[in-house]
């Protein structure tokens, strides 16, 4: 029989058995710490929601239009100044605060850790200065600010943001949440592009002494929208005014168009073939619909073919035209076009269009014209790139796509193809010569709209508008460009209509363009 562990045993024993459970309870300690309440130790570690700041906007090459930087509230404790009065005159001399303002604060507050807030969101190079001042009591809250690189270009489409970093117009505001989830967003815009477009609107406003110009260049085959502008005379700017310098005019507001809508009146002619490009019609000395006399702004011949209907831009002759299509077509047509209906991008500010609530025969005429109806322009050129690209459904996109984005078919192959000679020929023989840009087979449509005064369409005040399609025999862009009341030594009677004012802007916004596109030089098409 053996005997039995002896003390000195046991003892090893029950200290060895002590520190294994030592170890597991440490064991157990750790994984609860680093597993179980890692999430909780997680949440006690926030960063403050102002400093997250949003994500960056860039263009679709990669250059930054919106990006967030630290910096900071400035605030200030008067117990420290040694000279209030001074303190105040030089704050506000570097960060605009109001020097009256500080000055009484600072009296008020003469206590130990009272502050006063002098500014929000200094910039660095203030706070550089400030630092220079070697002032006592200065305090340096961070802060996010938003920063647009590209200064004023491609203002309106990117919209702004509120003093608490929140999207109020603009790709700001439609991509909020994703800008605020701190997931950048790459645009369609080019700024090559962007700039050229509204470096050329700017010197035909100047020219023509138009009250504001706008214009969109857009991919027919993808709807990618490239550049877009509204540009105001500065002399006429008013921020309470609903045309102020940040509002996109080219999707927030809505216009009659006039002659680029007839477009739409030929295109549902061929498509239905209720026309013949060769068919002769009486224009003369107007065109009488009911008690009303359908009158051209220029003077016609006594007959026109089809095509020269359009190429000449007769309103008698469109009008002709469009009855043939009837009020119930029309208004289908235009509906799957949709010029009906508020056009949707990114931006949610879209305008809804205005139409007649009673569509009879003299509402089917004048709209064949482009007058009765109002449109934003991102709507008109979406609707036209379908006409174009081949017949298909486009959505206009301010994001960066890849490959071809169109969709069903709308209007048949053959009838896109019959209207990119149609507009081509606008161009070699019809109001839109002065477009033509040699070597980039452009196609287009000119339109002269008479604005309206108190229900009435006052003659000497146009709007101008030109759509080109390039290159026309395989189109890849339109751009559209629209001046507002041009007039002046250079533009007076008819030389103030399209032809001579919008078409000749459009035709140098593709010279600039083109070869920033890569589009090679082409013989004459058609």
């Amino acid at each position: 029989m053996s005997a039995g562990p002896s003390i000195v045993q046991r003892r090893v024993g029950i200290l060895a058995l002590v520190c294994v459970l030592a170890f597991a309870l440490i064991g157990v300690r750790l994984v609860d710490l680093t597993i179980l309440h890692a999430s909780s130790a997680n949440a006690a570690v926030t960063v403050p929601r102002a400093l997250l700041g949003r994500a960056d906007i860039v263009d679709r090459n990669g250059i930054p239009l919106a990006r967030d930087l630290v910096v900071h509230d400035l605030s200030v404790e008067p117990y420290l100044l040694s000279d209030k009065a001074i303190a105040a005159h030089q704050l506000a001399a570097l960060t605009g605060a109001n020097e009256h303002r500080l000055l009484k604060e600072f009296e008020k507050r003469q206590k130990p850790n009272q502050f006063v807030l002098v500014a929000r969101q200094i910039t660095p190079d203030v706070e550089d200065s400030l630092a220079e001042l070697d002032m006592s009591g200065l305090e340096f809250d961070p802060a996010m600010k938003r920063f647009y690189p590209r200064g004023a270009a491609a203002a309106q489409v990117l919209g702004q943001t509120d003093a608490e970093g929140r999207g109020v117009t603009g790709i700001e505001l439609g991509l909020d949440r994703q800008l605020r989830a701190r997931r950048s967003v790459q645009l369609s815009l080019d700024m090559r592009i962007q700039y050229a477009l509204e470096h050329e609107l700017d010197a035909a406003r100047a020219e023509f002494n138009a009250k504001a110009a706008g214009g969109i260049v857009l991919n027919v085959n993808t709807g990618e929208i490239l550049g877009m502008a509204s540009l105001r005379d500065p002399s006429l700017v008013d921020p309470a005014d609903r045309a102020n310098p940040n509002r996109n005019r080219m999707l927030r507001d809505v216009y009659e168009l006039g002659s680029v809508f007839k477009i739409f009146a030929f295109t549902l002619a061929m498509q239905d073939h209720t026309t013949r490009l060769d068919e002769v019609f009486p224009i003369g000395r107007g065109y009488k619909l009911g008690r009303y006399t359908i009158h051209d702004a220029e003077h016609m011949p006594a007959t026109l073919a089809a095509r020269d209907i359009l190429a000449q831009s007769s309103n008698a002759g469109t009008a002709q035209i469009a009855l043939r299509s009837g009020p119930e077509r029309q208004q289908a047509f235009l509906r799957a076009l949709g010029l009906l209906s508020r056009v949707h991008s990114e931006d949610p500010e879209g305008a809804k269009p205005l139409f007649p609530r009673h569509w009879g025969l003299t509402e089917t005429a004048t709209v064949g014209f482009g007058h009765g109806i109002s449109v934003s322009p991102l709507s008109f050129v979406t609707a036209a790139a379908m006409v174009v690209n081949g017949g298909r459904r486009i959505a206009p996109t301010f994001l960066k796509r890849d490959g071809d984005s169109r969709g069903e078919q709308v209007i048949s192959p053959e009838t896109s193809a019959t209207m990119r000679q149609l507009l081509r020929y606008v161009v070699t023989n019809g109001t839109g010569k002065l477009a033509d840009v040699p070597g980039y087979n452009l196609g287009g449509k000119t339109g002269s709209a008479e604005k309206s005064d108190r229900g009435r369409y006052v003659a000497h005040k146009l709007l101008t508008s030109f759509c080109a399609v390039f290159p026309i025999d395989n189109p890849r862009y339109i751009v559209f460009v629209l001046l507002d009341e041009p007039h002046g030594a250079n533009a007076t009677g008819v030389m103030a209509l399209a032809g001579h004012t919008a078409a000749p802007l459009a035709g140098r916004v593709v010279a600039k363009i083109a070869p920033m596109l890569e589009m090679p030089m082409q013989e004459a098409a058609f």
